[in-house]
């Protein structure tokens, strides 16, 4: 188990964000970070600027660790195109990321553990490894059971979040489907997030 998943929060204050829009954040009373020095904060380097903007992707993805996230960067050097771009897309292909955007669980954290318990399908096919790369046409169901369980049917209920359009959402029978690679600007992130300043960081 990671630090985040049992003090998930404290990234929100540090960072300065409210990086999944949730009432919960901490963010939401105390607008500034902790400590006793916390309202007084320097203004940031370039780099530490880089580095925050890298630290609020990677924070805002949940379990992703730094090695991962580097290979989805040098990934996204290796195709064609904005490297940004494809950083943001190899992010949201994962398929932890997909069922937390499809709303079958509250939260990024829950994600990554309902995937890794068996309780999703891709295309008919049990997968239980969090970083899966979905493709477009996938079809993504929840399984069995899981289909009655409370954090699933709250989650589908909640009006706190809406599915974007590169995904659609099919709640009647708990399944929803991969349409296409999305762009920076279709991403429902809660706070501003700034790849081009990650590949600046990474690119040092």
């Amino acid at each position: 188990m990671s630090k985040r998943e049992t003090a998930k929060h404290k990234i929100d204050r540090r960072l300065g964000v409210n990086l999944w829009g949730r009432p919960k954040s901490p963010y939401n009373k105390r607008n500034y970070g902790p400590g006793q020095h916390g309202q007084k904060r320097k203004k940031p380097s370039d780099y530490g600027i880089q580095l925050m903007a890298k630290q609020k992707l990677k924070g805002v993805y949940g379990n992703i660790t730094e090695r991962q996230f580097r290979r989805y960067y040098q990934e996204a050097v290796r195709r064609r195109g904005d490297t940004g771009e494809n950083l943001i897309e190899l992010l949201e292909r994962r398929l932890d990321s997909v069922v937390y955007r499809l709303k079958f669980v509250p939260t990024v954290f829950a994600s990554r553990q309902f995937v890794s318990h068996g309780h999703v399908r891709v295309n008919g096919k049990r997968v239980t490894i969090p970083s899966y790369q979905v493709s477009d046409g996938d079809t993504i169901e929840v399984a069995g059971k899981a289909r009655e369980m409370a954090l699933v049917l709250e989650a589908v209920q909640s009006g706190e979040r809406q599915v974007p359009e590169y995904l659609t959402a099919e709640y009647t029978a708990m399944k929803g489907s991969f349409v296409r690679a999305p762009k920076l600007a279709d991403v429902p992130f809660a706070a501003t997030m700034e790849p081009h300043l990650v590949v600046e960081y990474y690119s040092r």
